[in-house]
């Protein structure tokens, strides 16, 4: 099959390659999907730089790549949940780094899986699960509320954007940092935006005076923020820094979770969540799509369609 993949550890694209590469082995409990989309998540060159080397086993050559929407074309051994001809999307992370989504096929545990409802298109499908997942998981762990404000860090991004509507979703009022371009877009998801950068915490007093009862931290490095505006007796949650633990904080890992991820097409579906597409590429312009990545600029998701 045709794929993208990378041989050994690199903080660029040097390594990356495009072509040929053996068919995934399918084993019990999974299905056999072909790729229509496949979501870029920053994790994916974080990883191919070695970012989780003391986390995770890799086996080289890597197949990057965790999010995919596509046709299940073949089922392994002891897997009625689905059948060929299937459209699914899932969030297929393994164990170990190796065989991921940025090719022609991918082998994926049918508990990560769920069905693609028939009026999500591909690249929002594509683009749905990891930061989808991400922003569900961190909600979830706030305990976010209609009693709540709720700070966003980031919240133009993948995650964000998704974390500001299910915020929205969940009666809370919703405050999101991004840039003053982004501010309409902000807007536009039902928050009230914030430019990022210094004085942040004093922009976020103005608007509420008492503090936040919950921060979100789609970007790291924000914890002296986050402390600054926090209500007493509120909750914080990052994905990028791991020290919110030290301070009372959660640090997320989003899990595969194929009825979660069936809970959020569904919302996409009936209209209640959007997923912002920035731009497309086909699978041998990865590389590309990585270094639009590592801007940090970009608003909402960029998808592989092979």
């Amino acid at each position: 099959m045709r794929a993208v993949t990378y041989d050994s550890y690199a903080p660029d694209n040097s390594r990356l390659r495009y072509g040929e590469t053996a068919d995934p082995k399918l084993g019990p409990g999974q299905v056999l999907v072909r790729v229509r989309a496949a979501g870029v998540n920053p994790v994916d060159w974080k990883v191919m730089a070695g970012g989780l080397d003391a986390m995770m086993e890799t086996v080289f050559p890597v197949v990057p790549g965790w999010d995919v929407a596509g046709v299940v074309t073949r089922t392994g051994p002891d897997t009625p949940e689905f059948a060929v001809g299937d459209e699914v999307l899932a969030y297929a992370r393994k164990d170990v780094v190796q065989g991921g989504t940025f090719a022609e096929y991918v082998a994926v545990d049918a508990s990560a899986v769920a069905r693609k409802p028939a009026g999500l298109d591909w690249a929002r499908a594509g683009g749905l699960p990891l930061a989808g997942l991400t922003a569900l998981r961190s909600l979830d762990r706030l305990a976010v509320g209609p009693q709540d404000v709720l700070l966003v860090h980031g919240a133009a991004g993948g995650v964000g954007s998704l974390a500001v509507q299910l915020g929205r979703e969940r009666g809370a009022r919703v405050i999101g940092t991004a840039s003053e371009r982004n501010h309409a877009f902000v807007r536009a998801l039902g928050g009230e935006p914030v430019t990022y950068g210094p004085g942040l915490p004093e922009r976020v007093r103005e608007l509420v005076p008492g503090g936040v009862s919950a921060v979100a931290d789609f970007v790291g490095g924000q914890l002296e923020t986050t402390l600054a505006v926090l209500a007493p007796g509120g909750r914080h949650v990052s994905v990028a820094d791991p020290t919110v633990e030290q301070h009372g904080g959660h640090w997320i890992w989003v899990r595969p979770d194929g009825a979660k991820l069936a809970e959020l097409a569904a919302l996409v579906d009936r209209g209640a969540l959007g997923v912002e597409v920035a731009g497309t590429y086909p699978l041998e312009k990865t590389g590309e799509a990585f270094e639009a990545s590592r801007t940090g600029h970009v608003r909402g998701k960029l998808v592989i369609m092979p």
